[in-house]
Parts: C-alpha cells; sequence; structure tokens
C-alpha cells in the first residue's frame, strides 16, 4: 500500500492502515474537507519561555540546517520510521508535570523514562533528526486541547500536508483532523523564532484520539 493512499485513510477517519500499531480504545473521527492539508501561518510570536531556556542548554539542536525544505516525500520508508519514532517514545516514557517531576512550571529537556509533552516533541524531533529528517519540517507547535489546556505536539511537514506526533495517541493524523486548536510553532527556516497559526476552524474538535489505556496527560 502506499503512502498516499495511508494518508488519504487517515483524512477519512479510517485506521485499517494503522491498525497493528494502535492501542485498544483508540478512534479518530473525520475533519473539515475543506481545510488545507498544511498550517495556515501568520505572523512571527513570541517563543515560549521553556523553548528559549532549553535553546540555552541545547544551542545545536536550535540551529538551522543548511537546507530548509518546506516538506519531505512521505514515501514507505519515511512513513514508517514516523509510526515507530511515535509509538516508541509514547511507550518508553510516562508522563509527568514538570512541576512533579522538576519542582518548576516549565522545563524543557530530553526525558530518560518520565517527561511533560514537550519533552515527548523535543525526542521524537532528535531521533527523526538522526534518521535524517530535516530540522526545517520537525516544528514543536503548541495548541489547546478540548479543555483549553495548553499542549504541544510535533508538526511533521510532508508532502501529503502537516502531520501530528502527540504523545497521547500513537495515531498520526492531518493537523485539522485533531481536536486541537492551534495556536503557534516554530519557524521553518529559524528554528529559534516562532510564528502563529491562523486557525480559524470553527469546529477544531474533530475527532476522539486518546489513549484510552494510558493514564491522564499532565501537561
Amino acid at each position: 500500500m502506499t503512502a498516499a493512499l495511508r494518508i488519504v485513510r487517515l483524512a477519512r477517519a479510517t485506521v485499517v492502515a494503522c491498525t497493528a500499531f494502535l492501542p485498544v480504545g483508540l478512534e479518530a473521527a473525520a475533519g473539515p474537507s475543506d481545510v488545507s492539508g498544511f498550517m495556515p501561518l501568520a505572523e512571527l510570536t513570541e517563543a515560549p519561555e521553556g523553548f528559549v531556556e532549553f535553546c540555552t542548554r541545547f544551542p545545536t539542536d536550535c540551529q538551522a540546517g543548511t537546507t530548509t525544505p518546506r516538506a519531505v516525500i512521505l514515501s514507505d520508508d519515511r512513513w514508517m520510521e514516523l509510526i515507530q519514532t511515535n509509538r516508541s517514545v509514547n511507550s518508553a516514557v510516562a508522563p509527568v508535570t514538570d512541576l512533579n517531576h522538576y519542582g518548576r512550571a516549565e522545563f524543557w529537556t530530553y526525558p530518560i523514562d518520565v517527561g511533560d509533552c514537550e519533552d515527548y516533541v523535543l525526542m521524537k524531533r532528535r531521533l527523526l533528526m538522526g534518521k535524517g529528517w530535516p530540522a526545517s519540517v520537525l516544528l514543536i507547535t503548541v495548541v489547546r486541547d478540548e479543555n483549553g489546556d495548553g499542549h504541544a505536539v510535533l508538526t511533521v511537514g510532508t508532502d501529503r500536508g502537516d502531520l501530528i506526533l502527540d504523545n497521547r495517541t500513537d495515531l498520526i493524523l492531518p493537523w485539522a483532523h485533531t481536536p486541537y486548536h492551534y495556536v503557534k510553532r516554530q519557524e521553518i527556516d529559524e528554528p529559534r523564532d516562532w510564528v502563529r497559526i491562523r486557525d480559524r476552524r470553527s469546529t477544531p474538535a474533530v475527532g476522539s484520539i486518546r489513549r484510552l489505556d494510558a493514564p491522564a496527560t499532565t501537561d
């Protein structure tokens, strides 16, 4: 089965292509059909404080690459790398708040066995970069969840649109088919810069993608 067909099926909210990788209780509903596969972006904005501090401790991980592609071709091999990376980090890291683990509200870092939502994102980004994915298509993204709380996910720019890697689910979905309101993300050409996302969808909560067998998220 080609990667293109898999993404079409995801956009139609079927999970046939990924059933071997999904935990029990995971489901998705169809999203708006008139939304672009790529997030609409607006003006530059402030980076999260936790990210700024992270870059002072890991400066090489916040540098722009020599090339800045907008998207990668989602071959079958690339698709499997996304699935395996998302699933492996989700299963290896247990969710815990920064306050409980570090005694402070925000501390972005690479997790060992526990971490906050940003830590999952950072680890997935590092692992994918180690497999040859360019930094410009692996963008840390801030959203509001179904309860209005802040949450972080990894946006992956592909020729099939922006896909989302999330510690709350092993299912990888197009951005518009997740139950989130998108706020801001890293800028493609300069990882230290952040840009607002013009998410004007009237009903961003288009599906249920929680892992029902996992502990409640803490971010």
